[in-house]
């Protein structure tokens, strides 16, 4: 880690921000039973050598996750990353999150973030794609703003339930300041864990701004997006796709095709590894009619003068940097690292190893039901899944301790996000899985069932 040094003020200033009176204040959560034995003792005058020596001896006796089967999903996914993305990223010239203000003195980085941009669209089969998004959540979270923008006087928001929980949360933060807007949530059905479209119909009327559902769902079944589409355009209303495992684009009907008006989500699964959770990269996409509504920024491909192939800003308006909140957005930067990334990732893949890699994804997770099912353990939900679904289990946290005393990951209890699902556990499957992993899980959960 960067030695990062604060002055005693400094850290004065800061905990006086937030509201707090001493540093202990920040891990007062914590048991102090938990905080004692955490304490290090070292002697003060050790040189920085021996310090570190010390410290790493500590780190290498906690027992990692690297010996664990994991089946986690839940928005983030575990895919192999090929050497070459690593390879690409690391390129000194390549290493900033920043838009190039001067296009001109930077086109091998605006190059990447238009071929990002063009990648996007053949995925969604959408007209245009603007530069990365910060993840999948704000994407959303910007996609019914750009809504609003485009349609003011409608002041309903409708949201899945079925949609992740961390999006509606953050589409939620972003409305907050909005009085003018209602939102309101859909019902999954019980039996297919897909949105209720008789829930729908009652709420699609003159009112309604626009319908964001997940696709796949937080609960790893495939929507009946098309339909979905069609019942919000027959309000008048906008239909937004959200996409937390893009890997699935390459075998689902792109939303494009299937009426979507706004296609949003997360593009952590090409070519980024997990890291505790991000960085990420949100990917946004849409219809032509609405491009002078999107948020953040749109490279172009031109010619110089000289009748060479060249890059620019095309829609970089300067309101989003001096309109402050009657911006378009208050993006003023973008992944354009991570957005890299997953540009190599895709551009390694291709159309056809995409496809491949998701029927793989496909064929183990069906695959890994089928030996749940004979072991027991039942589906939550019938409805069409990806390389995610839910079990229906008595106590899904008493299987996942369970699961952890064999070193599996069995995946995530939804009872906290979703008290109706208090028996749901989510698994997730991706190519990282082996088949005989999967008897291993079975009997670990049907040790607890």
């Amino acid at each position: 880690m960067r030695f990062m040094p604060q002055t005693e003020s400094d850290v004065a200033a800061m905990l006086e921000t937030i509201g707090a009176k001493h540093l202990d204040d920040l891990i007062a959560h914590v048991p102090a039973s938990l905080r004692a034995s955490a304490t290090i003792n070292l002697e003060r005058g050790r040189s920085e050598a021996d310090v570190v020596r010390e410290i790493s001896a500590l780190a290498a006796r906690n027992t990692g996750a690297s010996g664990f089967l994991s089946f986690l999903g839940a928005g983030y996914y575990r895919h192999y990353v090929p050497a070459a993305v690593r390879a690409v990223i690391a390129r000194a010239e390549f290493a900033t999150s920043y838009t190039p203000y001067q296009a001109e003195a930077s086109q091998g980085t605006t190059q990447a973030i238009f071929e990002f941009q063009t990648l996007i669209t053949q995925l969604t089969a959408m007209e245009v794609a603007n530069a990365s998004m910060y993840d999948g959540a704000s994407a959303a979270a910007e996609a019914v703003l750009m809504a609003r923008r485009s349609m003011p006087k409608r002041p309903v928001v409708a949201l899945s339930r079925a949609l992740w929980p961390e999006y509606r949360a953050t589409i939620r933060t972003y409305l907050s300041a909005l009085d003018e807007l209602d939102i309101v949530e859909v019902p999954f059905d019980d039996a297919t864990g897909a949105t209720d479209l008789s829930a729908l119909d009652r709420i699609a009327n003159d009112r309604l701004l626009c319908m964001v559902t997940g696709y796949p769902n937080a609960l790893g079944v495939i929507e009946p997006l098309g339909a979905i589409a069609q019942m919000t355009h027959r309000a008048g209303g906008l239909a937004i796709s959200a996409t937390a495992e893009g890997i699935a684009l390459g075998l689902l009907r792109a939303p494009g095709e299937l009426g979507v008006d706004i296609a949003v989500g997360e593009g952590q699964s090409f070519g980024l590894p997990l890291q505790f959770g991000g960085p990420g990269v949100g990917f946004m996409a849409a219809r032509l009619t609405h491009l002078r509504q999107m948020p953040g920024r749109l490279v172009g491909q031109t010619r110089d003068r000289d009748g060479r192939r060249a890059f620019c800003l095309t829609l970089n308006t300067r309101e989003q940097h001096i309109r402050r909140e009657r911006a378009t957005s208050n993006i003023c930067t973008n992944h354009s690292l991570c957005a890299l990334a997953a540009t190599v990732y895709l551009s390694l893949m291709g159309r056809a190893g995409l496809r491949e890699l998701a029927e793989r994804n496909v064929e183990l997770a069906h695959q890994a039901a089928a030996v749940l099912e004979a072991a027991g353990i039942r589906r939550r939900f019938s409805g069409p899944f990806f390389n995610e679904f839910t079990l229906k289990l008595a106590n899904p946290s008493s299987a996942l301790e369970a699961a952890e005393r064999r070193q599996i990951l069995a995946g995530v209890a939804l009872g906290n996000d979703y008290p109706e699902l208090s028996d749901g556990l989510l698994v997730s499957v991706t190519e990282m899985n082996r088949g005989d992993e999967f008897s291993r899980l079975a009997a670990a959960i049907a040790e607890v069932r």
